[in-house]
């Protein structure tokens, strides 16, 4: 069972890297040379947490950690730093994966959005604290808004479009976890 198991993790880590290769890639493209007035949500926070939520064996700690290392480098933000809130935050909400499996979609938008709040706040206060120059409160406040916003579309994307779905007990079981 575990021989047919461990290509379609693989096949679905490969999945993820990709995915947020297409968000990076679309993020940079010069697709208007005015600079905007707000900020787009943050799809690759989001799709990471609704992936580590639903099949954390498709996005392991040391995958989240890399694309979000590479999404701090091509995005010129202080290298590590993001990824080190999102990896934390993930983590965070994989351990309480177990009280959110019973809880209905309402306890995990809500679980996602304070883990939202929160890096958003850690991050702002670890560049006040070391002097470096952040985006304006009102940019980070917008993508903090629109990536909550935007979680019901990406867990609806990640389910029917790409089949990241919760394990079913009987399939954890069969995995070789705990139901």
């Amino acid at each position: 069972m575990a021989d047919r198991v461990t290509p379609h993790v693989w096949t679905m880590r490969f999945v993820y890297f990709a995915l947020a290769a297409v968000i990076i890639f679309f993020h940079l493209i010069p697709l208007d040379t005015v600079p905007r007035r707000w900020a787009p949500p943050d799809l690759l926070m989001a799709f990471t947490f609704a992936w580590v939520l639903r099949r954390p064996d498709y996005a392991p700690p040391l995958c989240v950690a890399l694309v979000m290392l590479m999404a701090d480098l091509m995005f010129q933000r202080p290298p590590g730093l993001q990824a080190v809130l999102v990896l934390l935050g993930s983590e965070y909400l994989k351990y309480r994966t177990n009280g959110l499996s019973d809880a209905s979609f309402v306890g995990e938008w809500t679980a996602v959005c304070i883990v939202v709040i929160g890096i958003i706040l850690i991050d702002r206060l670890v560049l006040a604290i070391l002097l470096v120059p952040a985006p304006t409160l009102g940019i980070s406040l917008i993508q903090m808004v629109l990536t909550m916003l935007t979680y019901p579309l990406v867990v609806l994307v990640s389910q029917l479009l790409l089949g990241v779905r919760r394990l079913a007990p009987s399939d954890a079981v069969a995995m070789g976890g705990r139901a």
